[in-house]
């Protein structure tokens, strides 16, 4: 007949399997430490060398990481400042198309009627200077022919015209 399992083996098959496997854990932690006691400070130097080694690579791939997202960061606002001059200006030409649209419905002359103005207004003293220039000469020779005109008429004698003088003033 067959045998009748007990009632702690039904209920924990594998019971002396864990106990061997529990061992061996502790057997190993024991290892380690006997280890470590005898390889003590040379262990830890080494780990001490390889922290720093870490702490080496990794402060330079952040070095490099915060370059990249510098430069990143400095052509979005380089671009992001030439749209925005560019935005102002087509704005300003815009505000200063409008104003000077304005300008002639308020009665308020442009740039150009001023300047044409200016020219004008040269042109008009450059003839008035001409005039000036070409008139005292002008009148002169008509006196001269007049007063020969009125002269009588003598053998070489020369007329002597007399100068008026204008009526003296009343004063109180």
């Amino acid at each position: 007949m067959s045998k009748k399992p007990t009632a702690a083996e039904a209920t924990n098959p594998s019971a002396a399997p864990s106990e061997e496997s529990s061992q061996h854990i502790w057997l190993a932690g024991l290892g380690a430490m006997a280890k470590a006691q005898s390889q003590g400070t040379k262990a830890f130097e080494a780990l001490i060398a390889d922290g720093l080694a870490m702490q080496r690579k990794t402060q330079l791939a952040a070095q490099e990481k915060i370059s990249e997202a510098t430069e990143k960061l400095s052509h979005l606002a380089k671009d992001f400042g030439q749209q925005t001059t560019g935005r102002i200006d087509r704005l300003e030409h815009l505000f200063e198309d409008r104003v000077a649209r304005a300008l002639p419905r308020l009665g308020i002359p442009s740039m150009a009627d001023l300047e044409a103005l200016s020219e004008r207004v040269a042109q008009l003293e450059a003839q008035l200077a001409k005039a000036s220039k070409t008139a005292p000469a002008a009148k002169t020779a008509k006196v001269s022919a007049k007063v020969a005109a009125k002269a009588p008429k003598t053998s070489g004698q020369t007329a002597v015209v007399a100068k008026t003088r204008p009526a003296a003033k009343k004063t109180r």
